[in-house]
């Protein structure tokens, strides 16, 4: 049997581009002379549609899109992901077409419903195998989360099934593509089948899908391995239903995988919605620098824009800096002094306010203006603003709202500070893009005079630890203490973390690529009593 696995990157609502990509895939799978076609979860309607999923036109739409790709089905079977509406719910499901027509219906058994995933709001559970005949090899469909458990798995194999197909949307975080091998490896070993695993790619709002499809035997044994983060069309061979082994590895390091689903994010996000162009502003500090670096390798330098926008506290070096990337990238550069805006608000200010040292009040109004001039830009031009502000700075707050927060998409909203350095120094061996004393500095927000992040903040990779492990680990302030970390630091960067959950919830969004990200799956309260240091008190 051969197999032909269509890693595809599908737009959400978009069905008539989806069902042509489909149809392509079909015509191409045609040629390559392969038996079945394994495309990706809800590869008709994309994945996640979320509340799309509640309108009875968009499930109405999405079963005239699968009648009309059945039409193309011939000569081979094709798996497609659909929406099916069910007594005014809908399931989460694969339909199996051949010979023009939806030959059967495979229904999702276990539907997730924790950290990014929401799938019982929507979807109502299968409880049903679905077995069919390739060619004199039987094989059985599990979708996503079922593969992640034995039930759905075994209870195909009892139908008869040699051999598991597997269509996914499993989005990307750093320790995912492990996580999914090693369950897919022990799936394989308790039913002694082999498994086609095949992933969608591709950026969608907060979430990005790294593909990396592949095939596992009845051992457990990966032998076919397609690449992650773009789009392909591949085939396998299984004879008697053992595949044959095909010689792919993945790129295990994280720095590689975190900046091509960066890379990715925003490529997709700017396309999906519309923006033909971005912009952002170049501090001549390292977040700006990173987030300048992947645009430009996603958009293309024509269409990016860097704004430098020095106060009276922006050292001359920041400013070389600044002129030093952009000529590297070779984008368009302006400088726009804020120097007269603040004084002149500070003057306005004046009749209003207590006389008094300056202060947050002052360096605000500096991040305030550079924002107003950001999205003015953004306004007059229809660029995308991209925010340059990282993980660590929005775990404590130290961000200004309405000021650096300001844009459309936030690319490093998930990237610890301590990886924003890592991902430089990575992106540098590809050629060099961000100056090397920019990667040495010593970072400062340049506010006010002789500025350093570390006056106000522990060191990053001390604070980096600790939001790791409350963040994305779960532990609590004593778990943090019990783990070897300072007491005082802990209880300044939990503190710090539970203010500012009024910030975090007007960022903008941005891509996820750790197991817990600020966005869908953090869903702390803002108004909230509960002590989250009581244990250290």
């Amino acid at each position: 049997m051969r197999v032909a696995i269509a890693q595809l990157n599908q737009r959400v609502g978009d069905l008539a581009i989806n069902v042509a990509a489909l149809r392509n895939a079909i015509e191409d799978a045609l040629r390559a002379g392969v038996d079945i076609l394994v495309t990706p979860e809800l590869s008709i309607c994309g994945y996640p549609p979320e509340d799309l999923l509640l309108r009875a036109d968009f499930l109405a739409a999405c079963e005239r899109a699968l009648v009309d790709l059945a039409a193309a089905a011939h000569g081979l079977v094709v798996l497609a992901g659909f929406p099916e509406r069910i007594d005014g719910r809908c399931a989460n499901a694969v339909a199996v077409l051949r010979d023009g027509v939806v030959a059967a219906v495979y229904r999702k058994q276990c539907l997730p419903n924790y950290t990014v995933f929401d799938e019982e709001r929507y979807f109502v559970p299968g409880t049903q195998p679905c077995v069919f005949d390739v060619r004199g090899t039987r094989a059985g469909v599990v979708l996503c989360e079922d593969i992640w458990f034995p039930g759905p798995a075994q209870q195909a194999r009892a139908a008869g099934a040699q051999v598991l197909l597997v269509p996914n949307a499993s989005p990307f975080h750093t320790g995912q593509q492990a996580l999914r091998r090693a369950r897919v490896e022990e799936r394989a070993r308790e039913c002694g089948l082999p498994i086609v695993y095949v992933n969608r790619v591709g950026g969608q709002d907060e979430l990005v899908f790294d593909g990396a499809s592949f095939v596992c035997d009845a051992a457990g044994r990966v032998t076919q391995q397609w690449p992650a983060w773009h789009e392909t069309l591949g085939t396998a061979e299984l004879d008697g239903g053992v595949p044959r082994p095909v010689r792919g590895e993945l790129e295990a390091a994280v720095e590689p995988n975190v900046y091509m689903a960066l890379l990715l994010a925003v490529r997709d996000y700017a396309h999906g919605n519309g923006f033909g162009s971005a912009l952002l502003g170049l501090s001549g500090g390292i977040d700006s620098a990173l987030t300048l670096a992947v645009a430009v390798d996603a958009l293309g330098r024509d269409r990016v824009r860097a704004v430098m926008m020095p106060s009276p506290y922006t050292a001359a070096i920041s400013i070389e800096d600044a002129r030093t990337m952009a000529g590297t990238a070779g984008v368009r550069y302006d400088e726009l002094p804020i120097g007269p805006a603040f004084d002149a608000l500070l003057d306005t200010l004046a009749v209003a306010v207590p006389e008094a040292a300056p202060g947050v009040m002052e360096e605000n109004v500096q991040a305030r203006i550079r924002g107003l001039l950001l999205m003015a830009l953004s306004n007059r031009t229809g660029a995308l603003l991209l925010t340059t502000g990282n993980k660590s700075e929005m775990a404590v707050g130290y961000a200004t709202l309405y000021g650096d927060m300001a844009g459309g998409f936030a690319v490093l909203k998930d990237v610890s500070k301590t990886l924003v350095y890592r991902l430089a120094a990575w992106r540098n061996t590809l050629g060099e893009v961000i100056p090397a004393r920019v990667i040495e500095r010593a970072p400062t927000a340049e506010l006010r005079h002789g500025q350093s992040d570390q006056e106000t903040l522990p060191p990053y990779d001390l604070l980096d630890a600790i939001l790791e492990g409350y963040v994305e680990d779960g532990l609590d302030a004593a778990g943090l203490v019990a783990a070897g970390l300072p007491m005082p630091a802990v209880r300044d960067v939990v503190e710090r973390l539970h203010r500012n959950e009024f910030k975090r919830r007007q960022a903008a969004i941005g891509p996820r690529v750790t197991p817990r990200a600020f966005g869908r799956d953090w869903r702390y309260p803002i108004t909230s009593a509960w002590d989250a240091l009581a244990a250290l008190r």
